[in-house]
């Protein structure tokens, strides 16, 4: 068979995609409402992991934690960005996607912790939650099974047309495993519409991204006809601009898009490492000259919204996360016979 005859049978029509310009954030003039808005999503997410930080060391959360901290401007910028009916899906590292997405933090908390209350009836615990009603479909403890989920949500979008984007989380590690090409594949080839997001925190468990992954992660998916940004995970307004560039783009019905957000975990992988393989003085300078929401609130005080209100916020998060954390203790231990519950589905 020629060449043009191969193309004519397909039954794809070749079309022309728009051209995609780099995102700054040098453009970004959020009003005094908008920062108010981020800020406290972002205070939220932080004041969380550091209350499951602390229930963690006091033995009340079991298992594995792995805690976000550092990276929310990642999942808040995208997030506020995203419409009504896209669908979420990520990794491991959850607990800021199931606030940003509307999750009742006592009923997380309580998943936490392993009580009856919580998202999974304290059975999925901090890898494994989900909530159908705010379209988030779970954090998956298999590296890189969230990208093929998301994948699959995103067919389910276009069957059912209703203009929706799959939204599917991985980290950089996980962005080296073999089903990750096998998505992009299937998702260019059917013109999915699904954003691949890649936090790139730039250790996968202890190892360097350097030393574990050749060349430019966003990149990878131009081998499909992918394209793909690299943008600042540390600042909220490039990760708004970026994904909402990503999403414009998907939304119009030109198929899937790889974001790298380049961001940084103050903690470790989880709550047993240690972290040893980096230095004090590389965390501190994250800290210190990077943080996301001193960025944020650095902007409020330009603005004029004075430390007295800032102070109010951070009060109002607390009392929020503690009665999560005090609900979470009162609720149940799920019943022996949760056990044999969610188990086998008879049709």
């Amino acid at each position: 068979m020629s060449a043009k005859k191969a193309k004519k049978s397909s039954g794809k029509k070749a079309t022309k995609k728009p051209a995609l310009k780099p995102v700054s954030n040098s453009e970004s003039n959020p009003t005094v409402e908008e920062l108010r808005r981020l800020y406290r999503d972002m205070l939220l997410i932080r004041r969380f992991e550091e209350k499951a930080g602390q229930l963690y060391g006091m033995g009340l959360i079991g298992g594995f934690c792995h805690l976000y901290i550092g990276q929310e401007a990642v999942v808040t910028g995208i997030t506020s960005v995203q419409e009504k009916q896209d669908t979420v899906v990520t990794s491991y590292r959850d607990h800021a996607h199931m606030l940003a997405c509307g999750m009742d933090p006592k009923g997380i908390m309580a998943e936490l912790t392993g009580r009856i209350d919580g998202y999974s009836r304290g059975k999925g615990g901090s890898m494994h939650m989900f909530s159908k009603e705010e379209n988030f479909f779970g954090g998956h403890g298999i590296v890189g099974a969230g990208t093929a989920i998301g994948t699959g949500l995103g067919f389910a979008h276009k069957y059912k047309g209703d203009k929706g984007v799959a939204v599917a989380y991985m980290g950089d590690g996980a962005s080296n495993q073999g089903q990750v090409a096998e998505c992009y594949n299937m998702a260019a080839l059917w013109d999915l519409p699904v954003l691949f997001v890649i936090e790139n925190n730039q250790y996968g468990m202890g190892t360097s991204v350097s030393r574990s992954s050749a060349g430019q992660l966003y990149k990878r998916g131009e081998g499909y006809g992918i394209p793909g940004e690299q943008v600042d995970g540390m600042d909220v307004f490039a990760v708004q601009a970026a994904a909402r560039q990503a999403l414009d783009y998907i939304r119009t019905g030109n198929g899937p898009y790889v974001l790298e957000v380049m961001t940084y975990r103050y903690r470790g992988h989880s709550m047993s490492d240690p972290a040893k393989y980096r230095t004090k003085d590389e965390v501190n300078s994250f800290k210190e000259e990077r943080d996301p929401i001193a960025h944020v609130k650095d902007m409020m005080a330009d603005m004029g919204i004075d430390e007295a209100e800032l102070k109010a916020v951070d009060k109002e998060i607390k009392e929020i996360v503690n009665e999560a954390a005090t609900f979470s203790q009162k609720s149940p231990e799920p019943d022996e016979f949760e056990l044999w519950t969610d188990v086998l589905v008879e049709t």
